[in-house]
């Protein structure tokens, strides 16, 4: 009987033992910081829509020495071009929403699109998780320096009412793109719209005399216009950049209202989650208010706007309108 008793005893007290500690626990295991898993545990692969050269890869190669630094992990650029940058965003859009694949995001060819009703593309600004911009960059206007038949952005336009100029372009219905037509429309131009693979074949087929005009951005000709490589005649900007003072806007040369630019930024697939973007966009702001990735820019040509959360999706809204408004130029009919 004593052993019985001290048996019973044994029992009630690991069964009072096992509450006080189911308890203390609130009765559920809860989860901390010690079984979560830390992210990022691996390398982030970054895809540039473009081809390695352009004012969007160089900007990325950049800046993301500087955030690696702050997310630990190395980050890849994939150059994946093609379809106005839809070959390397379709691709973002395939991949597992779990912050190891990530993307660059350039208006207006992001819009373009989506918003192309012959492309029948079901996506939307919906589908990415946006997370900073990083730049906008104005277009501008560029020539070879022995070009004999004109030698300024007036006697350029002046010489394309008569004749048939050929101007390079990163894909149909890009910035570049949208930018002759909206100068042919106003003006009587002929410029002739010739489409690349990307910045650094526009820019070689120029230089080669294969096409008259570099139709870039302002971060894509500031070194060769530096270099003598390019004669940049032209920005399509409301005032001169600062990178270019010696070269005047088209409003200067009395050809008014003819303004084109590209915003570029970072964004994830739609569903990683909040933690993961916090993170991303905690290191990509500290990574591009870095004084030291700021002088390096703007050295390119390239002016660092920082914006995230609602103003970055107030930018990305602003550009879709404007593609809404050239619908026209495009021979698109008004998407439902």
């Amino acid at each position: 009987m004593k052993k019985m008793g001290k048996i019973r005893g044994l029992v009630a007290g690991m069964t009072l033992l096992a509450l006080i500690i189911a308890g203390c626990g609130g009765g559920t295991k809860q989860p901390t910081a010690a079984n979560k898993e830390k992210y990022p545990t691996g390398p982030i692969n970054v895809i540039v829509s473009f081809a390695p050269g352009g004012g969007t890869d160089l900007g990325a190669r950049m800046l993301l020495p500087y955030a690696e630094k702050d997310l630990g992990v190395p980050m890849t650029v994939i150059n994946k071009s093609g379809g106005g940058g839809w070959v390397g965003w379709n691709d973002l859009l395939s991949a597992k929403a779990d912050g190891y694949t990530i993307a660059y995001i350039n208006t207006p060819n992001l819009m373009t699109g989506y918003l192309n009703p012959s492309v029948k593309r079901d996506k939307s600004l919906d589908d990415f998780e946006l997370l900073a911009n990083h730049v906008v960059d104005y277009g501008a206007l560029a020539i070879r320096p022995d070009e004999k038949r004109f030698t300024n952005i007036k006697e350029m336009l002046e010489y394309a009412k008569i004749n048939e100029v050929t101007c390079t372009t990163t894909g149909p219905a890009s910035d570049d793109h949208i930018a002759i037509l909206k100068i042919n429309k106003k003006f009587g131009t002929k410029l002739v719209a010739v489409h690349t693979k990307g910045a650094a074949e526009g820019k070689s087929s120029v230089m080669g005399g294969h096409i008259d005009v570099y139709t870039a951005n302002v971060g894509e000709v500031t070194i060769p216009h530096k270099d003598k490589e390019l004669k940049v005649i032209g920005i399509m900007a409301p005032q001169r950049t600062k990178f270019l003072p010696d070269v005047p806007t088209l409003d200067e040369s009395g050809y008014k209202d003819i303004y084109s630019w590209s915003a570029r930024g970072l964004a994830a697939k739609k569903g990683i989650s909040p933690e993961q973007r916090d993170k991303l966009v905690a290191a990509f702001e500290k990574a591009m208010k870095n004084p030291e990735h700021i002088k390096k820019m703007e050295d390119m040509g390239l002016e660092v706007k920082f914006l995230t959360g609602p103003d970055y999706l107030k930018l990305l809204k602003a550009d879709e309108d404007g593609v809404r408004g050239v619908f026209d130029l495009l021979g698109w009919k008004t998407k439902i």
